[in-house]
């Protein structure tokens, strides 16, 4: 199966400590290079990586990197970084023929997510996401969380970041499938922004966004230096790995 993983943002709360937030370092170990080694451990053969502020930095580095992971990484480049996140997703999903594992390069996640997400596809749904329902953990930023409502059968009633009730955190690891890049591309033609929520949203109002609960499998969201501190306090344990070859 691909991956695609979007790295294209600017990363302005991680500005201080790097000029590129998929470049910055845990423990020395960049966090895109997390991400890829992460997924060639849940089985990715093919990664995609969406590149945008940056680029070139970021896309020599994946070239070198290429040469020391037993997984193909492939960039493609967005015209214009600063649009919403759905856009990096049209472009990487553009590169992939079907299913795939979507991720983003400033979350990080234990390989046994990523390996169970890549089994959970069925006929019944066009996208499936990866949620913990511990919403009082200290790792997840309650002032950057995306969060999620559920249905009683665990499928997805609203998403996003301003939604006034929950029952769980977006952990920003989905199995996509071709009609979620297309319900961006629909939510854009309708007039809304172009994020991933939008498509998401698009998607589980047609009761088609499915979740898929992590339980107790370790994840977190470097967003800031908070969450970077905790990163490199906490990451080497849980995400063998991505740190066993370095």
């Amino acid at each position: 199966m691909d991956a695609v993983i979007i790295a294209a943002g600017y990363g302005s709360r991680l500005a201080s400590l790097s000029p590129s937030k998929p470049l910055t370092p845990v423990c020395g170990v960049p966090l895109i290079e997390i991400g890829i080694r992460q997924a060639a451990a849940a089985g990715v053969t093919r990664v995609v990586v969406v590149t945008g502020h940056r680029a070139d930095a970021v896309e020599d580095f994946l070239a070198e990197l290429a040469q020391h992971v037993d997984v193909e990484i492939e960039t493609v480049r967005v015209d214009d970084w600063s649009k919403p996140n759905g856009f990096s997703v049209m472009a990487g999903a553009s590169r992939c023929g079907g299913d795939y594992l979507l991720m983003m390069a400033d979350h990080m996640f234990d390989s046994a997510i990523l390996a169970a997400l890549r089994s959970v596809g069925s006929e019944t749904r066009d996208v499936t996401l990866a949620i913990d329902r511990h919403t009082e953990s200290p790792l997840v930023d309650p002032d950057d969380a995306t969060w999620v409502k559920l249905d009683a059968s665990g499928f997805i009633n609203a998403i996003g970041k301003t939604i006034p009730a929950w029952d769980a955190v977006d952990c920003g690891a989905f199995l996509a499938t071709p009609r979620l890049a297309e319900a961006i591309a629909a939510a854009i033609a309708a007039g809304k922004s172009g994020s991933l929520s939008d498509g998401m949203q698009l998607l589980a109002d047609r009761g088609r966004a499915a979740t898929y609960d992590i339980g107790g499998a370790w994840w977190m969201d470097v967003d800031d230096p908070r969450a970077h501190d905790l990163a490199e306090q906490l990451a080497p344990r849980h995400l063998t790995a991505a740190f066993a070859a370095i």
